[in-house]
């Protein structure tokens, strides 16, 4: 068995790595170099940098000034001698004279980062000497070998964005989400080298698995929520406040750790002019944190991983005047439960979830920044689509400036059947109307187009819908056990690392047992309208015969709504799978004895462009 097993999957891999899907020479230099594998596996060469930060933060929530420190120890795991660091300076995206793509009112341009000093192995470098362009700052080192590390110490202050809030900033007088504020080393990967890309606020982020270890201080009553575990709980809350949260992280009940009482009494935080905050977060992409002075916090935890019985922490934190906000702890521990027991069914990978009301929608490794919404489907749906990005692109690193197709997908998908778990009553058809209208036109390029060329509608199609569509085609297609199957092969493969589009496309292939390439190849390399039609209903022997048109070269499942001549319903179902030899046509045959008298095409998660041929009276 294991030599037929063996010469099944030579004959497989050479299959896939043949070449339907068109390969980019990056990644054929990468599989050259051993980084990567036409299997779907990290290559036997694959490497990654990592360092470990350790942040020690002052913020000042009446002038809104950042003063901190960062020590980095910054390892080189590559096969290069690098003779250059870059930089992310993220909060420059509100300095004046950078280039952005997102809306910022020029009331609330500043400065940006101020860097006033930096020791490079242990000797003091020039700050003069640093080329900052924009959201990027890089300088030259002395040669730094492989397998060799380096040390690095910069202290800087900027002033936190008031207005204009994108992904970070004030909430309000007594609140602040700060996220990306601190200068970090890009990625440096075996495929593009540094990460050069400019943020202008539109593209999101890329960096490296860290361990960080954080020290933040800000004035009594201030409580802070971050990325990882706090340290010093005992120290920095109330007595009262501290036994709560303890519980929490015990019980499957929610547990008000901060209530009114708390906030009206003043016992939220220890009585000091000042507390700092102690959080230590290992092998994550980023941290970010959060402070409020007055908002309530719901907390309860669950079970996510019932062999080791490791259990997961749930947070809202919010004002209390957000009435939604009340429900929200539900719809996220729903949520944690679902990820971690039906879709993708792989156990929730971190200590603990905080949804924070903010002002944005944005997710960061096991922090929500979601500001309130008008109604109940819209918070569920938006509090389950920023959880899910847990595991795209945190758990896996993805390279989110290059293919935000690669997590936004997912957090649709996950969107999309989440939902319904946590209210029956929904039918989430995000993106779907905008995917099929603007198909075909100028604006709809190809899936894989890079991120920072997206334009206008295909800047959300490409990243939102039409990935989540070719995710939820496939499911369909392979059947939920094989399809859960191929996806846990890519989780398993790539989890930690730096996946690539291709890792995801062969990984898949190679944990379902399936050459998937004519269908990754339509959907997600290649334009063009999505459209089908009912071509011809014929009475045939037995029942009738329902000619199906595919006016593209997209692959759609077909849903088919039959209505008889006594009044009675049926649905009838194809996957994609009946496109898969490049037919533009196909015949579902019904076996009736009853008269068909109408025929819809259709459903609800179908983008089809012209829906004006999809309805059929048998006459």
């Amino acid at each position: 068995m294991k030599s037929i097993k063996l010469l099944y999957l030579m004959l497989f891999i050479a299959v896939s790595a043949n070449a339907q899907l068109p390969v980019e020479q990056i990644f054929k230099n990468a599989y050259q170099k051993g980084t990567r594998d036409v299997s779907g596996k990290p290559g036997k060469n694959y490497w990654q940098n990592t360092a470990n930060y350790q942040l020690k933060i002052n913020f000042d929530p009446t002038s809104r000034v950042i003063k901190g420190t960062v020590d980095v120890q910054y390892f080189n795991n590559s096969p290069d001698t690098l003779k250059e660091l870059w930089f992310k300076l993220y909060p420059n995206l509100y300095k004046k004279g950078v280039v952005v793509k997102s809306k910022i009112n020029e009331r609330d341009l500043g400065d940006g980062v101020s860097i006033t000093a930096v020791v490079l192995n242990n000797a003091t470098k020039d700050v003069a000497s640093l080329v900052i362009d924009g959201t990027n700052m890089h300088t030259p080192i002395n040669p730094l070998a492989p397998g060799k590390s380096l040390t690095l110490k910069i202290e800087y202050n900027y002033i936190l964005n008031k207005g204009s809030h994108v992904r970070t900033g004030q909430v309000d007088d007594g609140a602040h989400f700060i996220a990306y504020f601190f200068p970090r080393i890009a990625v440096y990967d075996d495929v593009d080298g540094w990460n050069k890309i400019p943020y202008t606020g539109s593209e999101e982020f890329y960096n490296d698995f860290c361990n960080f270890n954080a020290e933040i201080t800000v004035p009594k009553d201030y409580a802070v929520w971050a990325t990882g575990d706090l340290l010093n709980g005992a120290e920095v809350f109330a007595p009262s406040v501290f036994k709560k949260y303890e519980q929490a992280q015990l019980t499957d009940q929610v547990i008000d750790v901060i209530d009114s009482l708390d906030l009206k009494q003043q016992k939220v935080t220890a009585q000091n002019a000042f507390n700092t905050f102690k959080f230590d977060a290992k092998n994550v992409v980023d941290f970010a944190f959060a402070t409020s002075n007055h908002y309530l916090w719901k907390s309860t935890s669950l079970v996510v991983d019932p062999k080791t019985k490791r259990r997961t922490r749930v947070d809202a934190v919010f004002n209390p005047k957000h009435k939604d906000y009340y429900e929200v702890i539900d719809f996220a521990r729903k949520t944690v439960h679902a990820m971690s027991y039906e879709f993708p069914k792989w156990p929730f990978p971190y200590s603990h979830e905080t949804i924070f009301d903010g002002l944005d929608q944005m997710e960061y490794p096991m922090m929500v920044n979601d500001n309130p919404v008008d109604n109940r489907v819209d918070a569920i749906t938006l509090t389950d689509h920023e959880i899910f990005h847990t595991m795209f692109p945190f758990y896996m690193g993805i390279n989110e400036t290059k293919y935000g197709w690669m997590d936004e997908g997912w957090a649709t998908i996950g969107e999309w059947l989440i939902s319904p778990m946590i209210d029956s009553s929904i039918v989430d058809e995000y993106g779907i109307a905008p995917t099929g209208n603007s198909s075909g036109e100028k604006e709809d390029t190809p899936i894989v187009t890079l991120t920072t060329a997206l334009k206008g509608i295909g800047s959300f199609t490409n990243s939102y819908p039409k990935p989540g569509l070719g995710y939820l085609f496939i499911k369909d297609y392979l059947g939920d056990e094989l399809f859960t199957k191929a996806l846990h092969n890519y989780i398993k493969l790539w989890n930690g690392k730096h996946p690539m589009p291709y890792d995801f496309f062969y990984s898949m292939n190679a944990g379902a047992g399936k050459n998937l390439d004519w269908f990754w190849k339509r959907w997600f390399f290649e334009d063009g309208v999505t459209d089908m039609a009912i071509k011809s209903v014929n009475k045939v022997d037995g029942g009738f015969a329902i000619t199906i048109e595919n006016k593209s070269t997209k692959p759609l499942p077909i849903d088919l709504s039959i209505t008889y001549n006594d009044g009675s319903l049926e649905k009838v179902h194809h996957t994609i799978g009946v496109w898969e030899s490049g037919s533009k046509t196909f015949v579902s045959t019904i076996k009736t004895t009853k008269k068909i008298t109408k025929v819809v095409l259709g459903s609800s998660h179908v983008p089809d462009k012209n829906r004006d041929d999809n309805t059929f009276v048998v006459n």
